[in-house]
């Protein structure tokens, strides 16, 4: 495991974080409100199933998102990439070493 990425990935990534929060969002949102709002289901289904979807949606955000660290990073970014956060076209901007380790781990190669 990556314990200590090279300082320009942790710059990219430190300065990612926030944009990759938002596009995740947007992309979850909008299915948070279809299930709010599915006209086959009574409001009260709507609203508690949307919420524990909801707190799913939460746990991910947290797994991904809180306490970044330096020694972390690579952690961070292997569940970033296993719920749809981190994508694999977001990787360019790191090392070939650090891809490569995080591509192999996306497809089951270790």
């Amino acid at each position: 495991m990556i314990t200590d990425p090279k300082e320009s990935d942790w710059k990219t990534f430190r300065n990612s974080v926030v944009e990759l929060r938002e596009r995740y969002l947007r992309e979850t949102n909008p299915r948070l409100v279809k299930m709010l709002t599915d006209p086959a289901k009574t409001p009260t289904q709507c609203f508690w199933e949307t919420l524990e979807e909801m707190k799913r949606e939460g746990r991910i955000l947290e797994d991904c998102l809180d306490g970044h660290s330096r020694s972390k990073m690579f952690g961070f970014m292997c569940s970033m990439l296993r719920c749809g956060m981190l994508k694999e076209e977001d990787l360019h901007d790191y090392s070939e070493e650090l891809r490569e380790r995080l591509l192999a781990l996306a497809r089951g190669r270790q």
